[in-house]
């Protein structure tokens, strides 16, 4: 049976030593890695699972034991049938015992030798492995990323949430847009509490507590904004968003995060490495598909799988002119399909400048609403629902 590994490791170095021991097995690959042993570890092994059931998992506790060992508990607690093999420097008897307990299969020592990764590899192609995917009980987290300003990403995360939301999925919507802080608008509302507050109080976080600081919308969703100032950076960091993503997806079936334009941000870059998908928010018009190009290099060297990106066309225009590129010009130009496509509406702009997302109003927007429902019953694996009289 062909290897797939997962490597958790913030040593760049142990991580190209599996790539290059992986080099002398036949079938064997590293399918993701992951350079943050961090709590939510759980939440991204859980995702690749789904596309590799039989995946295997190194976790490197050289960095920091005592951490690395409660992220691999709690992988553990979540996929109890995957196959986890602990390296560090160390086998002492009480390091060992402590990888055991935790739920460990396996141990590397490191550095890593040929002959001892050979033999550990032998181990895990003799253990019974899973074959197929199971329903993972937590949550998905659906990260709407603009390749540049204008293109409508705002607007296709209020109403992708909202539709989640009207199907009765408990349904968050984060804005990590700091300097846009538009979500709060679009679906008519002045939060009082904000996304500093969630920081401050995430050590005794819990879902009623995260209730008070969020805005409930007549649909149903919540939403966690970020605070109105935008003349300094606000209290909130990468690891906050990380605990807080790990609290989201025990809690609430969909998350949705709007994540602005500007994949340099840490917050943003933390978010979309917890997505289960990322939507890359595009146009027909040329620079917004020379941008996407940018941002499809960029996540891809960071470690993105194809598969996690979706490219979604915003105000997509059937007779495209001269200045518009066609669905099969961006695929051809991207090397990826066109996962959806929602038409250029006046009823859009109407909607957002009325403060309340245009699925709202499903008779007055026909064409843009149908589009709409499309995209998220593809994106739930559904079928498309018909239109309630």
């Amino acid at each position: 049976m062909p290897i797939s590994l997962l490597v958790a490791s913030s040593d760049e170095h142990f991580r190209e030593s599996i790539r290059e021991n992986l080099l002398n097995i036949d079938n064997a690959k590293v399918l993701s890695t992951y350079p943050e042993v961090s709590s939510n570890l759980y939440i991204r092994v859980l995702q690749d699972l789904e596309r590799t059931p039989d995946a295997a998992l190194i976790v490197d506790l050289a960095s920091d034991p005592e951490s690395a060992l409660k992220a691999m508990e709690k992988v553990k607690q979540a996929a109890p049938e995957i196959y986890i093999i602990v390296s560090n420097y160390h086998a002492d008897s009480e390091t060992v015992m402590a990888s055991l307990r935790a739920g460990c299969n396996d141990f590397l020592v490191q550095p890593v030798k040929r002959g001892e990764f050979r033999d550990v590899m032998s181990r895990l192609e003799r253990a019974p492995r899973r074959t197929s995917s199971s329903t993972s009980r937590l949550g998905r987290i659906y990260a709407f990323l603009g390749v540049k300003g204008g293109v409508g990403t705002t607007t296709l995360a209020v109403n992708f949430a909202t539709v989640l939301a009207q199907r009765k999925h408990p349904t968050v919507l984060v804005d990590l847009d700091f300097a846009g802080h538009d979500c709060a608008t679009q679906l008519g509302c002045a939060p009082q509490h904000s996304l500093e507050e969630v920081g401050d109080n995430l050590s005794r976080m819990d879902q009623a507590l995260f209730e008070g600081f969020v805005t409930r919308d007549p649909s149903g969703l919540l939403l966690a904004s970020p605070p109105d100032h935008v003349e300094h950076r606000i209290r909130f960091t990468e690891s906050m968003f990380r605990e807080f993503a790990g609290f989201l997806v025990e809690k609430y079936e969909s998350v949705v995060i709007d994540a602005g334009r500007w994949i340099s941000d840490e917050i943003v870059l933390a978010a979309l490495d917890s997505a289960s998908v990322v939507f890359l928010v595009v146009t027909q018009r040329f620079p917004a598909i020379r941008n996407a190009q940018r941002y499809i290099a960029a996540l891809m060297r960071l470690g993105f799988h194809a598969d996690q990106l979706k490219v979604v066309v915003n105000e997509y225009q059937k007779k495209a002119d001269s200045n518009l590129a066609s669905l099969e010009q961006i695929r051809q130009t991207l090397n990826q399909p066109v996962f959806a496509a929602i038409p250029a509406s006046p009823a859009a702009l109407s909607a957002v400048n009325k403060g309340r997302p245009f699925v709202t109003d499903r008779a007055a927007n026909s064409d843009l609403d149908r589009a709409l429902r499309a995209f998220v019953a593809k994106t739930k694996g559904d079928k498309v629902e018909a239109k309630s009289a």
